[in-house]
C-alpha cells in the first residue's frame, strides 16, 4: 500500500509525507515473514487441514503444542495477513484456512511452500542477518551463519545431509509452481535428449517429460545429490528420467541435444560462468541449444523487485548474482552461442534459450 496521497493546486499529485507508511511497512516486513515461518513451521495450517473443519484458538494450541496466549496472538496475525478466516460460533471465534493457505501452506498440497518456507526461515534468514557485512565485503556470509567454509559453495550449500535435503525439496517446491512455465517459454519440442545440468530434486525433469513425451532427460548432478534424488524424489516411473553423476565444472559433460541450466548461473561469478557455458557448449551437439532458467533483470535496473531481491540474496549466499537478459545473452555469446533469444514468463523465472550452429 503506498503512501496517502493528495493533490495539490497543478493537479500534481504529492506525497503525505506526515504518516510514512510505505516506509514502516519495509521496516516491518520481517515480522511478516517470520509470522508465515513461525505458523509453518508449528503445523497450524496443516492441523486445521487435518481436522477437515475450523478450530478454536484452544483446539489449535493443544494441536500444536503452543500456549493458548501465543496461539491466540499468531492467529490473529495470520487472520490480518489474510491466511486465516474466522467465523463465530456459539460465541467462540473458529479459524479456517484461506484458500491460498490450504493449497500453498499445507504440506500435504501437491505444490505446497512449505519446504521453501523452512529453507527461507532456517538459512536465507540467517544469512540475511549479515547483509551489511556482504554489502562491505562483496561476499557470503556462511561462515559468520552457521560457521562453515565458504570457499567451496556447495560444500557450504550442503554441509549436512539434512540441510542437502532441505535445499533440494526448496528446488521441488519452486519447480512445481513455475516449472511449467519455464519448460514451455519456448517449443523444445524439436531436441529429444536434454541434459539438466544440476537438475537436483528432478522436478523439473518431470516437467520437461510431461510437456514433451517424445523426450529423455538426464539429470547431471553431484553424487551425493543423484543418490538422495533416487531415494527421495524421483522413482522407477519416472522411465525417461536418467542420472549422470559428476562435477559439471570438472567432469565429462554428456552428449545431449538441450542442456538446461535452471537456476545454475546465477550462483557464480561471469568468468565461471563463461567456463561451464563453454564446456556445455563443446559437449553440445551441433544443432544443440542451451535453455538458462534464471530470474531476469529489466535492462534499465528498475525491476522486477524480486529479481533485485534475489540479487542480494546470491551476495549472501553465492558467488554469483541475478542478471538481465543482455548480460545472460554476452554470457552465452562469449562460448560460443548463437540466436539468442529470451522469454519473461510472469512468474518469478524466466527463459533465456540460446543455439549452436549446424
Amino acid at each position: 500500500m503506498a503512501e496517502e496521497q493528495s493533490r495539490g493546486p497543478d493537479g500534481a499529485v504529492a506525497l503525505d509525507t506526515a504518516y510514512p507508511r510505505k516506509i514502516l511497512q519495509y521496516m516491518e516486513g520481517f515480522l511478516v515473514s517470520k509470522t508465515v515461518f513461525t505458523s509453518c513451521e508449528l503445523g497450524v495450517f496443516d492441523a486445521i487441514q487435518e481436522a477437515q473443519r475450523p478450530l478454536s484458538v484452544e483446539e489449535l494450541s493443544a494441536a500444536v503444542g503452543a500456549s493458548l496466549d501465543g496461539m491466540e496472538r499468531l492467529l490473529a496475525a495470520c487472520t490480518g495477513l489474510q491466511l486465516l478466516e474466522t467465523h463465530q460460533e456459539n460465541g467462540q471465534v473458529l479459524y479456517r484456512n484461506s484458500e491460498e493457505a490450504r493449497v500453498y501452506l499445507t504440506r500435504s498440497s501437491p505444490v505446497s511452500l512449505y519446504h521453501s518456507i523452512q529453507y527461507s526461515s532456517k538459512t536465507i534468514y540467517l544469512c540475511w542477518h549479515y547483509l551489511t557485512d556482504a554489502i562491505r565485503d562483496g561476499e557470503n556470509q556462511y561462515e559468520k551463519a552457521f560457521g562453515v567454509n565458504s570457499k567451496d559453495l556447495f560444500q557450504a550449500l550442503y554441509r549436512s545431509d539434512e540441510e542437502m535435503v532441505k535445499f533440494m525439496q526448496l528446488m521441488n517446491s519452486i519447480w512445481n509452481i513455475c516449472g511449467r512455465d519455464v519448460v514451455t517459454a519456448f517449443d523444445l519440442s524439436p531436441f529429444k535428449v536434454i541434459c539438466d545440468l544440476g537438475g537436483c530434486s528432478g522436478a523439473l525433469a518431470k516437467h520437461c517429460t510431461s510437456a514433451y513425451p517424445q523426450c529423455t532427460v538426464t539429470i547431471f548432478d553431484l553424487p551425493k545429490v543423484v543418490h538422495t534424488s533416487r531415494e527421495h524424489f524421483v522413482t522407477q516411473a519416472h522411465d525417461r528420467i536418467g542420472f549422470h553423476e559428476g562435477d559439471f565444472f570438472k567432469d565429462p559433460i554428456p552428449e545431449a541435444d538441450l542442456y538446461i541450466l535452471a537456476r545454475i548461473l546465477h550462483d557464480w561469478t561471469d568468468q565461471c560462468c563463461v567456463e561451464l557455458l563453454t564446456r556445455v557448449y563443446k559437449a553440445c551437439k551441433p544443432g544443440g541449444a542451451v535453455l538458462l532458467v534464471e530470474a531476469l533483470l529489466y535492462e534499465d535496473g528498475s525491476g522486477p523487485l524480486t529479481a533485485q531481491l534475489y540479487s542480494l540474496n546470491m551476495l549472501v549466499q553465492t558467488e554469483g548474482r541475478e542478471r538481465s537478459a543482455a548480460q545472460y545473452s554476452a554470457l552465452l555469446t562469449a562460448a560460443g552461442f548463437t540466436s539468442i533469444q529470451h522469454r519473461f514468463t510472469g512468474k518469478t523465472y524466466d527463459a533465456v534459450l540460446g543455439c549452436k550452429d549446424t
